[in-house]
Formats: C-alpha cells, sequence, structure tokens
C-alpha cells in the first residue's frame, strides 16, 4: 500500500497543473478578445462618450423684452433641441401628408359632385324630354287611330289593339332607361319632332279620308245585305230569265241569302217611292241620292219599313230581303240609276274593299 501512494500523488500534480494551463489559455483568449473588441469599438464608444458630452450641453436662449420687464432665459439641452427638432419635423411631415391626403380627396369630392351635376342635368332633361315624347306619342297615337278609324277595315280597327303596328308607350318607358348619355338624349329630341312632324301630314290624311268618307256616304257603294252577306246568283247584263227562258237585260244584280235578312240603303238619301209589284219586282223601295243617282231593292219580304220623303242614311234598314213579286227564291234585286241611265252596281260595290262571307266571284 505504501508503495502505490507517490504515484498517485504525481498523476494528482499532473492533472491540476493541465487545469491550470486551460484556465490560463481561456484568460488569455478572453483578454485577447477584450483587447480585439477595444481597438474595434473604440471610435464608436469614443463618438458615443462626445455625442453624450456635447447631448448635455446647456443651450440657452434669452428673450430680452423692449420694456424694463425681466429678461427671461430658456435653457435647453442639445438632447432636448434635438428632440423638439425631430417632433416638429414629424409633425411638419404628417401634417403634409395629411394636407396632401385631404386636398386629393377634395378634388375627387369636387370631380365626383360635378359628375353628379351633370348627371343630375342630364336626366332632368331627358325625363322633361320623355315627358314631351310621351305626350306627342298620345297625339300621334289619337290621330292615327283617328285615321284607322276612317279607313274602317277590320284589320285597320285591329292594328293598335292587337300591338301588329309596335308599341309606342312600351318604347318610351324603355326609353328612359337605354337614354343614358348625350346621344340618347340627342334620339329621343329627333323621334320626337320626327313624331310631331308627322302630326301635320297625319291631320291632312285624316281628313282627306273624311272627306272621301263623306263622299262614300252619298254614292250607293254599301253592301245592300246587311254584314255583307249574301252572294250573286244573276249579274248585271244580259242574261236568260228564268220564267219564260229568253235572253234579256238583267238591269241589276240578285244577291241571294236568307229569308228576313236585313236590307239596308247604300247611301245617304230620301225615299223616292215605295210599291209592290206583284209579277215584277213585288214588294221595293226606291231611294234617291246625291249626284243625281238611284237605287232600287225589289223582292222585300214584306211591306218596307220606310215611306216615301223618309230621309235615310247609309246603312239605315229599309227592309227585309224575300221573295216577293216574280222570284225563284229569296233574294234582292239591286239596281243602281244615273239619272235615267242604269248602270253596273258592282263597280261602285268595289269602292268599298268589304269582307263579304260568300261573295260572288269575280
Amino acid at each position: 500500500m505504501s508503495e502505490r501512494t507517490p504515484a498517485r500523488s504525481g498523476d494528482a500534480r499532473t492533472a491540476l497543473s493541465s487545469a491550470d494551463r486551460i484556465k490560463n489559455s481561456e484568460r488569455r483568449a478572453l483578454a485577447g478578445t477584450r483587447r480585439l473588441a477595444a481597438r474595434l469599438f473604440r471610435p464608436v464608444i469614443d463618438l458615443w462618450h462626445h455625442g453624450a458630452r456635447i447631448g448635455r450641453q446647456k443651450l440657452t436662449i434669452m428673450i430680452v423684452p423692449h420694456s424694463q420687464r425681466k429678461v427671461v432665459n430658456l435653457q435647453f439641452s442639445v438632447f432636448g433641441l434635438a428632440f423638439v427638432c425631430v417632433l416638429l419635423a414629424t409633425l411638419l411631415v404628417v401634417s403634409v401628408s395629411l394636407s396632401t391626403g385631404f386636398t386629393r380627396t377634395h378634388e375627387r369630392f369636387l370631380d365626383a359632385s360635378r359628375a353628379l351635376a351633370a348627371s343630375e342635368t342630364t336626366v332632368e332633361s331627358m325625363t322633361d324630354e320623355v315627358k314631351e315624347l310621351q305626350r306627342v306619342v298620345i297625339q300621334f297615337r289619337q290621330s292615327l287611330e283617328r285615321v284607322l278609324g276612317v279607313v274602317g277595315t277590320e284589320n285597320a280597327r285591329g292594328y293598335l289593339t292587337t300591338g301588329v303596328g309596335g308599341d309606342l308607350a312600351s318604347f318610351v318607358s324603355e326609353s328612359l332607361v337605354i337614354a343614358s348619355d348625350v346621344r340618347s338624349l340627342t334620339e329621343l329630341r329627333s323621334l320626337r319632332t320626327y313624331l310631331e312632324a308627322s302630326l301635320g301630314p297625319l291631320q291632312e290624311i285624316e281628313n282627306a279620308l273624311l272627306a272621301q268618307r263623306e263622299l262614300l256616304v252619298d254614292i250607293p257603294s254599301l253592301w245592300p245585305v246587311s254584314a255583307g252577306k249574301g252572294y250573286i246568283t244573276t249579274d248585271f247584263g244580259p242574261a236568260i230569265h228564268p220564267f219564260n227562258r229568253r235572253w234579256y237585260i238583267h238591269k241589276g244584280i240578285d244577291i241571294a241569302w236568307l229569308r228576313g235578312t236585313e236590307i239596308v240603303a247604300t247611301a245617304n238619301g230620301r225615299v223616292q217611292r215605295v210599291g209592290y209589284e206583284p209579277y215584277n219586282l213585288g214588294h221595293f223601295v226606291i231611294v234617291k241620292h246625291k249626284y243625281g243617282f238611284a237605287t232600287v231593292y225589289g223582292h222585300l219580304n214584306r211591306r218596307p219599313l220606310v215611306k216615301p220623303g223618309q230621309q235615310v242614311e247609309h246603312g239605315e234598314v229599309l227592309g227585309y230581303l224575300g221573295s216577293t213579286g216574280l222570284s225563284t227564291g229569296p233574294h234582292v234585286h239591286y239596281e243602281v240609276w244615273i239619272a235615267e241611265q242604269v248602270v253596273n252596281p258592282r263597280q261602285f260595290l268595289s269602292i268599298v274593299n268589304s269582307s263579304r262571307r260568300g261573295a260572288a266571284p269575280r
């Protein structure tokens, strides 16, 4: 046991010396690092200390009044003055930025206000123009209805009610939606001007048609059987007599239809004669019209409804279709005279384009 003790003591001394060497190395490394850091950061540190010294210096601002009052001394450190300057600069930058933003926003607001005012003006103009257009359209429609009423055919009467001719009212109601600019406003004004210019010619057409209708009601141009009923069985001109089978001149046309159907005056006039011929026309009526015209209605069912001297109007009922006199069946014998000359009734019946059921072929 005593022989091993010196060896262990030597090992301990060796371990201690190694630890000391390590610590010494660490100290030297740390010292070197400090010296290097001191050399590197010394200028910064010196600058910081110099700035701190300068910043701690005091500046005095003296306010000397012109009167005998006490002089006011204001002391600031450099740091305080720098802080105040930075603060003022920051406030100035913020103020300029806010002022610029406000100016831009204000300009945009003014632009929007001007655009809105222009839009309101345009909308007001369009609204006024649409109102005027609606007024003109109503006048145009009324004039057109009067003209079509004068025309008097079934197609003309249904032209506006069925929408065949288009619906101007729907156009006007939609025009405000599609009219969003000055061009559309100009188009609306052009349309209104066009419609207003059309009112005059429409009025002239209406007057011409009314004059023509007034003329037609005085000329025997209406179909003598009411509602355009009946068909022609014997035409005007040479024909074979149904009883003696000889050729003769048929002075009118025979229109056959159901017994009791109304027979109407084909023009305005005055009843000239009412009579009965058992071997010819049976019950008959003669009506005198303007311009030298006269019409004859024969083979009526019974005594006519009118009397001599009575004024009758275009379309007024004279009697009823029958087969009195020398007749082969229910029909009306219809004649047209000009002065003392008998003429073909067809050339006057063709003046009015009546829609007749069972009309005879031409």
